[in-house]
């Protein structure tokens, strides 16, 4: 039975589509375990005092992968189960462990000096970078980074609520991925593996 032409080019449309599916399946963009957020429009800015005081961006961590993870010293469960799971990942890393950096970002900054700051930090991994900014500057950079966190009565104190995701960061400067905490330990060793052995 002669083929029509609308069955022919269904035929081809299908072959078409087919061939554009297995083209960018095979297009070589490495495959993460974690949240791929590569081009996204935040995340491009970060303008916060260290423990020294001295005022750090983005453009100070290049060459390395980044990251970063935003919380308090008063957070009882996630911020040090995280800091702690990142802690690990870095030991699994090896001497690539030294191409990595970690950034702890308080929104506590009413609460946690800078010395509170470093200490806490410390206690996880010394090479670990706090940052802290005043209430504006903390604005700031969790809006830029799409972070929620928000104060709530606690008895006779307060705690905060905040977002409990952790991004990195390429050594180009892009936000890469986005890692939920409970993913960090089994995740996050692979991907960064996979982001350091990527050409600029």
């Amino acid at each position: 039975m002669p083929i029509s032409l609308s069955s022919s080019r269904r035929c081809w449309s299908i072959i078409t589509c087919s061939l554009a599916l297995l083209v960018a399946g095979c297009d070589g963009a490495p495959k993460f375990k974690s949240t791929d957020v590569t081009g996204v429009d935040y995340g491009r800015t970060l303008e916060l005092a260290d423990t020294s005081g001295r005022v750090r961006h983005l453009e100070d961590f290049r060459g390395k992968a980044v990251v970063m993870f935003f919380g308090f010293t008063h957070c009882p469960d996630v911020c040090p189960t995280t800091l702690a799971d990142i802690s690990g990942v870095l030991k699994t890393l090896g001497p690539d462990a030294d191409r990595v950096q970690v950034l702890f970002v308080t929104v506590d900054p009413e609460r946690d000096t800078p010395q509170d700051l470093q200490r806490y930090v410390s206690a996880f991994d010394p090479r670990f970078v706090a940052l802290r900014g005043d209430a504006a500057a903390t604005q700031r950079v969790a809006k830029d980074f799409k972070i929620y966190y928000e104060k709530r009565k606690q008895g006779d104190s307060y705690t905060v609520d905040h977002s409990s995701q952790a991004y990195v960061i390429d050594p180009q400067g892009r936000l890469r991925l986005l890692v939920r905490p409970e993913r960090l330990a089994a995740d996050l060793p692979d991907d960064l593996r996979t982001l350091l052995k990527e050409k600029a």
